[in-house]
This record gives structure tokens, C-alpha cells and sequence, in this order.
């Protein structure tokens, strides 16, 4: 890394009902939901998001551990003919190497191609754990359900067959 710190050691695992309260920290973080382009659930539509996620068979989840601390959670699902992908790093271990070191495992779990991601074009720490795990950028569009009333672009990330 840049600054000359060492990249944490990062595995996955299943998701527990206990990792759901630090889930629920890292989405109620205002900076991170601006950065994510996707707005904070209170604690009962959180709460209901991850019963759908945790019912949805088509979904494979696992909650990101760096130097055995939760550092967030990454999944992939199906929805409307599509393999989509998503992850969410708490903000205090952003910039870490996190995320890409969970991606290329998650991509070792979940063989389905193409895989896609939806990502903010403001967000670009995201867009370049993408394009460092192989994802190439599809053409940009307009969020489904931006977080106010602002126009957000979307871009989309495509890992190819």
C-alpha cells in the first residue's frame, strides 16, 4: 500500500445473525450511504431486506473479516434474468485493500458469468476494486431509486463470460 501499511488478512464467511448490527452501522453511516448513492433503512426495513436476502435461494452471501474484525459483506443474486453483485465496506476500513481481496474470493465462490455491479460514477474507490478484479465498465445510466432528488448516474460493471 501507498502508505506503507500492510493489506489486512481478509477471509470470508457465512453471514450470522450477529454480523447484522455491524451491518446496520455501516449502512446507517451517513458518508457511506452518500458515497454508496443508496439511502440509509432504519433498523426495520434493514431488518427485513436481510430476512428477503436470507429467503432469496438464488443468493450467496458472506460477511468480509479483516484481521478478524467485520469489515462488511459482499453477496451476488439473481433478479430479472441477471447474476448482480454488491458489497459494503464500513467506512473505517476503506482504502485498506479490503474490498479487493474479498472480491477475487467472492469470484472464487460464485463462478456464475457475467456477473454484473451497479456502482455510483461518483464512487470511484468502487469502480476500481471492479476494474482490478477483471469487471469492465458497461454503459452508464440513471439510478432505479436515487436517495433524493438528485440525478445519479450509474455506471455498470460487467464481468464477462
Amino acid at each position: 500500500m501507498a502508505d506503507g501499511s500492510k493489506v489486512p488478512e481478509v477471509r470470508l464467511r457465512p453471514v450470522t445473525d450477529q454480523d447484522f448490527d455491524v451491518f446496520f452501522a455501516f449502512e446507517a453511516d451517513p458518508v457511506a450511504a452518500a458515497m454508496a448513492a443508496f439511502p440509509s433503512r432504519d433498523k426495520e426495513a434493514f431488518a427485513a431486506h436481510w430476512a428477503r436476502v436470507s429467503a432469496n435461494e438464488t443468493a450467496l452471501r458472506r460477511a468480509i473479516v479483516a484481521d478478524g474484525v467485520v469489515a462488511g459483506n459482499i453477496g451476488s443474486w439473481d433478479q430479472e434474468g441477471e447474476r448482480l453483485l454488491g458489497y459494503w465496506i464500513g467506512r473505517e476500513h476503506w482504502g485498506r485493500g479490503i474490498a479487493t481481496e474479498a472480491l477475487a474470493q467472492f469470484l472464487r465462490l460464485d463462478v456464475t458469468r457475467p456477473l454484473l455491479a451497479h456502482v455510483a460514477s461518483h464512487n470511484a474507490g468502487s469502480a476500481r476494486v471492479l476494474e482490478k478484479c477483471s469487471f469492465q465498465r458497461g454503459p452508464a445510466r440513471e439510478a432505479a431509486a436515487p436517495p433524493a432528488d438528485d440525478d445519479i448516474e450509474e455506471l455498470i460493471f460487467v464481468l464477462p463470460a
